[in-house]
């Protein structure tokens, strides 16, 4: 049977995309529909026919999932940011979980039955609601012209205008507010992509949940903020604001934060804490925005770092430190390796007012520092390293540099699954290492991203460098 744009058809939803879009057969055809999901019977209008797949739009549910929920926002529906609200949380940790797994048998190879032994539960939060301490929302223009923001729509660069958001701790929405109707009274417009015009691009707005101090940072399309000192004195009604400044972009491009930080009011951080550690947090420091869930990915990191105190430990992508300054209090020597310069600081500054001397710090990439490190020090090999790369994973000279070296153990925390089965694909080729623990673990409730650690041992007992090159197929070859 042959399908058409606009044609009506009956589906029920058997699966979903890592994206979030219900998944259903019309005769053998597969069609995407985003708001669907497992279980539900839908009547779809196919809005893009391809060949061998299409797309539609939820017209109709016939008959709902019994697993689908009323979604706590209004905004759910045309709103990108969270894509899972109609599924309740049971089945979205099911379906984290299960996507975690597919990734990994699909893209990193590794059998099912492999994967049973292994595999931890998810660990899900009691309350996924209100977790999110930072919010970086852009600004826009509405169909009356006038400045709005919120979240863009899926799959767009259209603003879905919000006034509260369910997922963001209590605070988020009256700050929102001020900045906007600061920047009415004052008629400041919003940035335009298309044309590079206008001066508000986004918000950064970033809550310190131990210390309950607020930063808020404008990313501006300028060097200068009309009555910056009247929006200073509004923002300091607010409980807690310890931090306001102005990140300069001008560049036309999606990236959100520019590289120059103007100060207007505080010190330029706030302090957050984990457990009994705290840490000096920058407008561009990374920091994971689920403080609840970050206490125990990293407790699951730890436990899989197995420290006795004696070893060796290298933490790339290190960020403003947090995994190392929790490792250097069970290892011997924690070095930590981060690109971006401001992170290190930090890093260096939560080192010293946490007390913790066997922490060195790094700035530049893993890529290069790692192996060069390496190999100029041969007495001091890693026996531990820790990886917490961005969403597109570990570099491949990195991967080689860790194959050159051979520590005993790598515990791999990643936010990208794919990318994440990608890497250890290469890492456990040729029986190298094996994959020893996987956990998933939800830091994104009501979203469809999902944590991962994983730890792999090596499976040498004497520890070797040996050389490898990296074939087409992604194989590494072993060099005589």
């Amino acid at each position: 049977m042959t399908f058409v744009k606009n044609q009506t058809v009956t589906l029920t939803i058997t699966d979903m995309t890592e994206n979030g879009e219900g998944i259903g057969h019309a005769d053998g055809y597969p069609l995407f529909v985003k708001d669907a999901v497992i279980g539900d019977t839908v009547e779809v209008i196919i809005t893009k026919a391809g060949k061998s797949y299409g797309f539609g739009h939820l017209s109709r549910i016939l008959s709902p999932s019994p697993d689908r929920v009323p979604p706590a926002c209004l905004l759910a529906a045309p709103c990108g940011g969270c894509q899972l609200q109609a599924l309740s949380y049971p089945a979205q940790l099911r379906f984290k979980e299960n996507k975690v797994r597919q990734h990994l048998i699909r893209l990193g190879g590794f059998d099912d039955a492999f994967l049973a032994e292994r595999f931890e539960p998810i660990i899900g939060m009691d309350v996924p609601w209100k977790y999110r301490n930072k919010a970086q929302i852009p600004f826009g223009t509405d169909k009356n012209g006038q400045i709005t923001a919120g979240y863009f729509a899926g799959r767009s660069h259209r603003i879905v205008p919000m006034k509260t958001c369910p997922i963001n701790q209590d605070g988020f929405d009256r700050i929102l507010q001020i900045l906007l109707q600061f920047a009415r009274d004052f008629k400041l417009d919003a940035y335009q992509e298309e044309s590079g015009r206008g001066l508000l691009r986004h918000a950064l707005i970033r809550h310190a949940t131990g210390s309950g101090e607020w930063m808020v940072c404008l990313v501006i399309n300028g060097r200068n903020l009309p009555h910056s000192g009247e929006l200073v004195r509004r923002l300091q009604t607010v409980p807690g604001m310890t931090d306001i400044s102005l990140s300069v972009n001008r560049k036309k491009t999606n990236v959100i934060m520019g590289e120059e930080i103007l100060p207007l009011y505080g010190p330029g951080f706030i302090t957050e804490s984990i457990g009994d550690l705290t840490f000096r947090l920058s407008p561009l420091a990374f920091f994971q925005v689920n403080p609840a869930q970050t206490e125990k990915l990293y407790a699951k990191a730890l436990e899989y770092a197995s420290l006795s105190g004696r070893e060796n430990v290298w933490d790339l992508y290190c960020g403003t430190g947090t995994i190392s300054l929790f490792l250097a209090r069970r290892a011997a020597k924690v070095r930590g390796v981060e690109i971006i310069a401001p992170a290190i600081e930090n890093a260096c500054v939560n080192a010293r007012q946490n007390n913790i001397p066997n922490a060195e710090f790094f700035t530049g990439k893993s890529e290069e520092i790692f192996p060069n490190y390496c190999r100029e020090h041969p007495e001091e090999r890693p026996d531990v390293v820790v990886l917490d790369p961005p969403r597109a994973g570990c570099d491949t000279a990195l991967l080689m540099a860790l194959l050159s070296c051979l520590p005993e153990r790598i515990v791999y925390v990643s936010c990208n699954s794919a990318t994440l089965a990608r890497d250890l694909k290469l890492l456990c080729a040729n029986d190298t290492y094996r994959l020893e623990k996987v956990c998933p673990v939800d830091m994104f409730p009501q979203g469809v991203h999902v944590e991962t650690v994983c730890c792999l041992y090596h499976q040498k007992k004497e520890f070797i460098s040996v050389p490898y090159e990296l074939k087409d197929d992604g194989y590494l070859k072993r060099l005589k």
